[in-house]
């Protein structure tokens, strides 16, 4: 482990990079660090039969892609922000004295002309060592986080997570695996799209994926000077269907009765807590509920009719995300359109616990057995 280093300006700790032995240690912490385009969040976890239990978080609006569709550069201010953020995760991996870790970014990373430069000012700045991975493989950690959420009477599986730059996209055929097995079938994806080769157990059969470089913050940002609340968001909600046109030939599969849609992202919990009702977020109401296309249809129409003020107001909202919350409704609304279903099941999880899950299955730290 890294000795423990003052942070700050002009500091020059060693890198932390992820650690690696031949015999992983089971009590050994973990850390999952996603840089996305809206927010930087962490956790730090221990595995715990076959799961696993969260013994730390991070979580904050850093906005790094702020002004990135217009410059095509992070800004200094947005890059400040993050490097502030990812001090704070720097301290708590260190207190935690975390062993193994992943630490990535995602859409703003990439897409951005310095994204390189600022990550060598990330490692130089706090020590941590940060990967920007590839959209197929954030679109795989997606996919095993919600293993967890498939049910066993699920044949036809779509995953679906709106993030702040990009939204991805998994169709999952898993009719050819025993019900028991199916969750499980999910989670074996963390070593690929692809079964492996003389693998002994049956596999689940990713028939299409796509990543749409259209999330919240993105998405938002291209119809921003379109001032009528109503109108932005229509507008928003038909340009993402028109960007889902390479993948809609599976849109005639949904009528099957094992069809199930997952969808993670803060879009998807919101909707989910205002559908509930709920006057305080509570992950355990949230996370695993199952809605129709009317309930959802139901909140978006409500936060049409609050407006941006009153959306501002709610406590299910807030100010900092009133705006986030009306692009992200607009895809979930396309994707409904598209995909119309009443078993949409709603997972408060996402990358970072994918990311978890394929850090404790590569090292077989995860008991075998059904969740």
């Amino acid at each position: 482990m890294t000795p423990k280093r003052p942070i700050g300006a002009g500091a020059f700790p060693k890198p932390v990079e992820p650690q690696r032995t031949d015999r992983p240690d089971p009590a050994s912490l973990y850390a999952a660090l996603d840089l996305g385009t809206n927010s930087c969040r962490m956790l730090i976890a221990q595995p715990k039969g076959n799961q696993f239990h969260v013994v730390d978080s991070f979580s904050k609006s850093v906005q790094l892609g702020q002004g990135l569709e217009t410059t095509g550069r992070l800004s200094l201010a947005s890059m400040e922000r993050t490097i502030q953020a990812i001090k704070i995760c720097r301290s708590k991996i260190d207190r935690r004295r975390v062993s193994r870790m992943r630490l990535v970014a995602t859409e703003a990373c990439r897409r951005a002309s310095n994204a390189r430069s600022f990550i060598d000012t990330v490692r130089r700045e706090t020590g941590l060592a940060l990967e920007i991975i590839a959209p197929e493989e954030e679109a795989r950690l997606a996919v095993i986080s919600c293993a967890p959420l498939v049910s066993t009477m699920t044949e036809q599986l779509l995953v679906v997570d709106i993030g702040g730059g990009s939204t991805e996209l998994v169709w999952i055929d898993i009719t050819r695996v025993p019900r028991h097995d199916r969750p499980r079938a999910i989670m074996r994806l963390h070593a690929g799209f692809k079964p492996a080769d003389g693998s002994p157990f049956p596999a689940a059969r990713v028939v299409d994926w796509i990543s749409v470089p259209l999330g919240v913050a993105t998405l938002r940002e291209q119809f921003d000077d379109v001032k009528n609340d109503a109108a932005r968001f229509a507008l928003m909600s038909w340009y993402f269907e028109e960007n889902l046109v390479t993948f809609a030939p599976y849109a005639s599969e949904q009528a099957r009765e094992g069809f199930q849609i997952i969808g993670t992202s803060g879009t998807v919990t919101t909707v989910a807590a205002s559908h509930l009702g709920l006057k305080r977020y509570d992950r355990n109401r949230v996370d695993g509920l199952r809605m129709t296309s009317d309930q959802i249809d139901a909140v978006i129409r409500s936060y049409l009719t609050l407006g941006p003020e009153g959306r501002r107001r709610d406590p299910r909202i807030g100010r900092d995300r009133q705006a986030l919350i009306m692009s992200g409704s607009a895809i979930l609304q396309a994707l409904l359109r598209v995909w119309p279903t009443d078993r949409l099941s709603v997972a408060d999880r996402g990358l970072r616990e994918g990311l978890l899950y394929a850090q404790m299955s590569a090292d077989g730290v995860l008991e075998d057995g059904p969740y």
